[in-house]
């Protein structure tokens, strides 16, 4: 069990908290933020993906019962994991501040009902989906900390069904937004 492992643990329980607390604040204003799977079920299979990375850097971490080949790290030196521990500390700060940034508008899927308004500012004017890319620059993150075939796998995974759920999300925004989503598209990029 190394420092970095640890703290990667904790930020990992930092994201999942915060995105608790955002959602319970909008509940209490009426607001349904998790309308995950909604529009389509097989969204739900990101979660197997994310508790798969969950529990191996959990297994890694504290010796949990998992295959040892599954999780013998790809290399012995820590240096890259001091790397993966700030990508993951930028980007829980990157997700703190798109939730800023999001407002009311926050949602967990596609919300066909009561789509809020669409947000340009913040941390969406440097991204069209900075939530995904902070996912992503998190789970790098864990790779270089917890370096075994397992995350890395599932990162190739989520990001397969992020790219397709970032599909399916503009296709709806498009529709919905109309000529005001077609202006931000040109001017802001998909990712970074």
């Amino acid at each position: 069990m190394t420092a970095q492992n640890v703290l990667s643990i904790c930020l990992f329980v930092l994201f999942v908290i915060m995105i608790q607390v955002r959602t319970a604040m909008l509940r209490r204003k009426g607001i349904k933020a998790i309308v995950f799977g909604a529009t389509d079920k097989s969204d739900f299979l990101l979660v197997p993906v994310l508790l798969t990375i969950a529990y191996t850097a959990l297994a890694n971490t504290f010796g949990l019962p998992m295959w040892r080949v599954l999780i013998r790290p790809f290399w012995d030196s820590a240096t890259p994991g001091w790397a993966g521990l700030f990508l993951c500390i930028a980007a829980v700060v990157g997700f703190a501040l798109t939730l800023i940034s999001f407002g009311e508008s926050f949602r967990v899927g596609i919300d066909e009902i009561k789509p809020d308004k669409l947000i340009t500012s913040g941390m969406f004017a440097i991204s069209r989906n900075p939530i995904y890319v902070c996912f992503l620059i998190f789970f790098a993150g864990l790779f270089l900390i917890h370096r075994n075939i397992v995350i890395a796998a599932a990162i190739i995974v989520f990001a397969l069904a992020i790219h397709r759920q970032i599909l399916r999300e503009e296709k709806f925004l498009e529709s919905h937004y109309g000529p005001e989503y077609d202006e931000y598209r040109k001017r802001v990029r998909r990712y970074l």
